[in-house]
C-alpha cells in the first residue's frame, strides 16, 4: 500500500554514507589545519613586515621579487669603505668602531671601607659620590667621544643593503691604527701602545685625564638577511609592527633561528591541500553513490571544493581577506557544478 512506511535503513546499508561522511570531514579538517598553519604564520611574519621568501644563497634582485621580504644569505662585499674622517682611519670591513676611554679614579667597595685606583674608563666617572672625594676628582667630560662609522656602500649577492642594515651588521676583530695617517694636530698628541693610540707622556704609565682609543670592525664574513627588496636594495620593511622590519645574523641562519617567536608554515602545503582534497572527494563519491546510485565525475570533486573552499574562506576572512575571497572563489564554482550535476541528474531520473 502506498501508506505503508518504508523499512529502517539497516546497519550495512548506513555503512556507505557514514563512511563518505568521515572522508569528507577528514579531507575538510586536514586542508583547514594546513590553512590554519598558514594563518598563524602569516599573522606571525606581519610583525616583521611580512612572509618571507627563501631566496638563501642564490638570491639575487629580481623583477619578481619587488616589495617582498626576502631572506639572503651570502658574503659582504664592500665597495665603499667606512672613513673615521677626525682620525684618518680606514679600514675594507663593512663597519669600523672607535672606542675612547679615560683615565680615571674609580671607588672599590667590598663592605669595608673604600679603596681607590685609577683605571681605563669608557665614561666619565663622577667623584662626587665618593664616600672621599678629597683627591680623587676625575675631569668631569671627555675630549673625543667613541662613535660608529658604517660603510658607504656595502653589496650581498648583487643587492645594496641599506644604512640600517650595515648598522646592524654584528661581530668584531681589533683594527691597529695607522699612524701615518694621522692629521699633524692629532699625531702631536697621540702615540701608539698596545694596539691603540694614548695621549700618555709614558704610555706605559698613564696618567688622570690620558686618553686611550681603540678601534675594532665588524669583519667581511657569511650573514643571513631578512629584509624587503626596494629595487636592487635590501631596505626595512616601514610596514613591521615590531618596530624594526628586518633581521641581520652571521653566518647561515635558518628563518625558525632569526625568528623563534614565529610558528613555521606548513611543510608542502599545496601537496597537503592536494591530498585533503583527494580525501573529501572520496568521501563526496561514496555519498554521491549512495544517493543517485551511480558515481558522477563531477558532481563528487565539486562537493568536495564546495565544503573545502568555504571552511576556508571563513577562516583567512577578516585576517587576509584577498586569500578568503580566492577561497570564497573556488567555493562559488563548487556550488555552480554542483546545482548543474544535480539538475542533469534528476533530469535523468
Amino acid at each position: 500500500m502506498s501508506g505503508e512506511r518504508k523499512p529502517p535503513l539497516s546497519i550495512r546499508e548506513l555503512l556507505l554514507p557514514a563512511l563518505g561522511a568521515v572522508l569528507l570531514l577528514i579531507g575538510v579538517g586536514v586542508g583547514a589545519v594546513v590553512e590554519k598553519g598558514q594563518l598563524d604564520y602569516s599573522e606571525q611574519m606581519k610583525r616583521h613586515g611580512g612572509d618571507v621568501l627563501d631566496l638563501g644563497i642564490h638570491g639575487t634582485p629580481d623583477a619578481s621579487e619587488q616589495g617582498f621580504m626576502v631572506r639572503v644569505v651570502g658574503q659582504l662585499q664592500v665597495v665603499e669603505a667606512p672613513l673615521d674622517k677626525q682620525f684618518n682611519q680606514q679600514t675594507d670591513q663593512p663597519v669600523l668602531i672607535r672606542h675612547v676611554q679615560m683615565f680615571q679614579w674609580r671607588e672599590l667597595s667590598y663592605g669595608g671601607a673604600p679603596t681607590y685606583e685609577m683605571d681605563w674608563q669608557d665614561h666619565p666617572v663622577d667623584t662626587s659620590h665618593f664616600q672621599h672625594p678629597e683627591g680623587h676628582t676625575n675631569p668631569d667630560k671627555f675630549l673625543l667621544q667613541g662613535e660608529q662609522f658604517d660603510a658607504g656602500k656595502v653589496r650581498l649577492n648583487g643587492f645594496v643593503l641599506a644604512p640600517a642594515l650595515v648598522h646592524a651588521l654584528v661581530g668584531s676583530e681589533p683594527v691597529t691604527p695607522n699612524l701615518r695617517n694621522l692629521p699633524s694636530n692629532l699625531a702631536a698628541s697621540f702615540s701608539l701602545y698596545d694596539n691603540g693610540l694614548v695621549t700618555s707622556a709614558v704610555p706605559s704609565r698613564p696618567q688622570l685625564g690620558d686618553l686611550r682609543v681603540t678601534w675594532e670592525a665588524v669583519p667581511v664574513q657569511t650573514v643571513t638577511i631578512v629584509a624587503k627588496v626596494d629595487g636592487n636594495k635590501l631596505v626595512p620593511a616601514s610596514d613591521a609592527t615590531d618596530g624594526v622590519g628586518f633581521a641581520v645574523q652571521s653566518g647561515d641562519m635558518p628563518l625558525s633561528g632569526i625568528f623563534p617567536d614565529t610558528p613555521l608554515p606548513p611543510d608542502v602545503p599545496w601537496l597537503r591541500r592536494v591530498l585533503a582534497w583527494l580525501l573529501a572527494t572520496l568521501g563526496a563519491v561514496l555519498l554521491v553513490r549512495w544517493h543517485y546510485q551511480r558515481i558522477d565525475p563531477v558532481l563528487a570533486p565539486a562537493i568536495a571544493v564546495l565544503v573545502m573552499g568555504a571552511v576556508d574562506a571563513v577562516l583567512w576572512l577578516g585576517n587576509d581577506n584577498a586569500v578568503a575571497a580566492q577561497w570564497f572563489g573556488l567555493a562559488v564554482v563548487g556550488v555552480a557544478l554542483a546545482v548543474w550535476r544535480v539538475r542533469a541528474l534528476r533530469a535523468v531520473a
